[in-house]
């Protein structure tokens, strides 16, 4: 006689739980933590991108890397002017070539002198701020003061042989959150180039609980220490090992309100993600993607009111951004060209 009442009992608590989901699946459906901008209110036109090595690097760099069958094209004219009118055409102000890693001694990877310049023949209008550095405690010794002192005269040097470089963007990966090397690598940095050059930083995004990782997140202190050393901070908002694409959205709405706040008046471009690398952990391109973060962005720029700070987005990489993304730009947040 008691199976009634159990029974009544248990359906009780499956309807319980069926009406849990159900307003769950229900309040997962109306939240709206992103939001689509099509008038380009956000668009600045100076934006900027990474690219690949190839365009400033030195010749041994294809050597050494099996990769002469790409060389024709980075040394084209042709082909680096085609590059900076698609740029121009996307609101690209500032372009990053890569130049990593560094050696032992903190010297730079080597660049093909006169390509440089035939790339900065086609580059007037933007700002060339190569990126160097590498990884921390491989290519990068921070904490050994000799290689320090190598990086910053090769930096030197690099903007002293070729006076049109806007500046240069040091990238360190991982670095982890208070590393007090660092600054003292900026500082070093920013006393060996001239004023009139851009001291840019691929810097970290905030902490979250749903990425613990210390090691690739700043908090408000450090992020704020190392925006006092630099002219520009291009956050890389991304890696966050999120799998679900509103909170993805959620997560770039706060990062870009915070950075913004803490940036200490450095320019700040928002890294967007435009890259596939799927099965890592890490980085889900279904869910960390251009469409995803430009909708956080925008939430994060009207909730933000787009202070004088914050200069635009920032895409990595130009050699991964397909057509469709590119498309998906222009609509979603350029401004009309």
């Amino acid at each position: 006689m008691k199976t009634k009442p159990l029974l009544a009992s248990l359906l009780r608590i499956v309807m319980g739980v069926l009406a849990v989901c159900a307003l769950g699946a229900i309040g997962y459906a109306v939240w709206q933590p992103g939001l689509e901008v099509k008038d380009g209110r956000h668009d600045r036109g100076a934006n900027g991108i990474w690219l690949a090595h190839g365009w400033l690097g030195a010749d041994s760099w294809f050597v050494d890397n099996g990769k002469q069958s790409e060389m024709a094209r980075y040394r084209s004219p042709d082909s680096v002017k085609a590059l900076a009118s698609k740029l121009k055409a996307h609101g690209i102000k500032d372009v990053f070539p890569h130049l990593c890693p560094t050696d032992y001694k903190g010297e730079i990877a080597g660049v093909s002198p006169v390509h440089v310049e035939t790339f900065l023949d086609a580059f007037g209008d933007f700002r060339v701020i190569p990126w160097v550095g590498g990884v921390k405690d491989s290519s990068v010794r921070m904490a050994n003061p000799g290689w320090r002192k190598g990086f910053a005269q090769s930096i030197s040097k690099l903007v002293a042989d070729h006076p049109r470089l806007a500046g240069v963007q040091v990238n360190v990966e991982p670095l982890p959150v208070g590393t007090p090397e660092f600054l003292l690598l900026l500082e070093e940095v920013r006393a060996a180039m001239p004023a009139t050059k851009v001291l840019s930083v691929a810097a970290y995004p905030p902490p979250t609980r749903w990425h613990p990782f210390p090691e690739i997140h700043w908090d408000e202190s450090y992020f704020r220490e190392v925006s006092r050393r630099c002219d520009q901070m291009a956050v890389m908002m991304y890696d966050a090992g999120q799998d679900y694409g509103k909170a993805y959205q959620h997560l770039m709405r706060g990062w870009t309100s915070e950075v913004l706040q803490w940036s200490e008046g450095a320019e700040v471009l928002l890294g967007v993600p435009a890259y596939h690398d799927a099965g890592v952990g890490y980085h889900n391109p279904k869910v960390e993607n251009i469409p995803n973060a430009l909708k956080g962005i925008h939430r994060g720029l009207e909730d933000a009111g787009l202070p004088s700070s914050y200069q635009g987005i920032a895409i990595y990489s130009e050699w991964e951004t397909s057509d469709d993304e590119w498309q998906y730009l222009k609509e979603h947040f350029l401004k009309a060209h």
